[in-house]
Formats: C-alpha cells, structure tokens, sequence
C-alpha cells in the first residue's frame, strides 16, 4: 500500500476558538467496531495548512465530526482511515443528519479512507455546506463534492493541490491510466462530473506542486460543480 507524503499534520496551527459564545456539553462516542467498507485503490495524505476557522463544539463529537442538532453536523478537523466508521457510528445515533457543514478541513492522513467517506456521505444524499469563514482545503474538497447539494457562503474558501508520493512523485509523473491516477476519476464521476468535467477538475488540481496551493472561492467552484 502507498502511502503519500503532503505537508506534515504538525505543522497545523492550532488556534482555532469556539464558534458559540455558550457552553453546550458534548458527549465523546467510542468506535469500538468498524464496518466493512469497500477499500479504495490508494491512500493518500495530503494537507493544506493554514489558520483555522472557528470550531463549533455542538452537542455530541465523533471523531473531527460535531452534531449541531439533530439534522445538521460538521466537520471540524482532519480526516483519516477511522473516519468512515466514526461517520457510521453518527449517523448511527442520529439518522435526521441532512447537512454535513465543512467548516475546518485541512486534508486527510488517508486518502483511501476519505474517498471512501465521500461515497458514504453521498450515498446518504447529505448536502454539504461551507459556511462564511469556512476553509476546504485538499482533501477535503473531495468531501464538499460528495454532496448531494453544494451550498458555500460567499466567505468560504478552497484550497486544491498536487498529492505526491514518498519519493516525490506527483500525479503528473504517473501514467494518466494510472490506478493512482484513475482513483480520482472514478470518484468526481461517482460524485455526478461528466468525464470530461472529471478529468477537467483534476488536472486543474494536479497543476498546482503538492507543496504549494491553488485558492479558489465558492464562486471559482461553481465552474465545476452547482454551488448554490
């Protein structure tokens, strides 16, 4: 198995403060068991650092997710391969969930797993939404597009970027049929591209080195996907 080298999750500034001015007690669940899931054919770990947006505490955590009430829950933090089951283990307690707010996502430790988590939010037919002041950042573009509807505020903001390996190899030193290539493909078209609009999308990713980033607004995503 592959794994991918991005920008080291240490490096993340951790000042983030809490959105809401009250104190709302949360409940932490364990994931004792992780269900079978269909695996993906690379895992990646790719960052995008960056200071944090303001975190809310809501009501129940699990793992870098945040239930606000009982239909809307956040993403708060990075993702990675014990992602998919703490996603269960929420919708598990709280099958109202309808929104997943994208509100701090730096990335992934592990890109198998995320796209992985992508297919399961799109096949809840959740919306994702990215509030003002909400930063999408690599990885965690690939969750936005897994929405069954796109909503950004006009303060949101994006981040896409090149992965690499453990050698420095980047997806445009990789055979275009590359399996670690094709990965992403299958997945934007999963997630309702055209192929052409696929292939689009990811070469306008790949264009950016791994060590730099490419910033795009809510307005810039809505050349590629319906951002209402």
């Amino acid at each position: 198995m592959r794994r991918l080298l991005a920008l080291a999750l240490s490096m993340l500034t951790a000042f983030a403060q809490p959105a809401m001015a009250q104190t709302i007690v949360y409940e932490t669940v364990e994931v004792v068991e992780e269900e079978e899931l269909p695996a993906e054919p690379s895992a990646n770990e790719r960052f995008v650092v960056s200071p944090s947006a303001a975190v809310p505490r809501g009501i129940a955590a699990f793992g870098p997710f945040r239930v606000l009430d009982q239909g809307h829950a956040a993403l708060v933090d990075a993702t990675d391969e014990r992602t998919p089951a703490q996603f269960a283990a929420m919708v598990r307690a709280y099958p109202g969930l309808t929104t997943l707010e994208l509100v701090e996502c730096p990335g992934t430790e592990d890109d198998r797993a995320n796209l992985r988590l992508g297919r399961m939010i799109h096949a809840r037919g959740m919306a994702t939404h990215v509030p003002d002041g909400g930063s999408v950042r690599s990885g965690g573009v690939e969750l936005f597009l897994a929405g069954s509807r796109h909503t950004a505020e006009k303060g949101a903001e994006f981040a896409v970027h090149s992965w690499a390996d453990e050698d420095g190899r980047e997806a445009k030193d990789y055979p275009a049929n590359a399996p670690e290539n094709l990965a992403y493909l299958v997945y934007y078209r999963e997630m309702g591209m055209s192929p052409a609009q696929a292939a689009a999308f990811y070469a306008m990713t790949n264009s950016v080195p791994n060590a730099q980033a490419k910033w795009l607004t809510a307005a810039d995503m809505g050349r590629w996907v319906a951002v209402n």
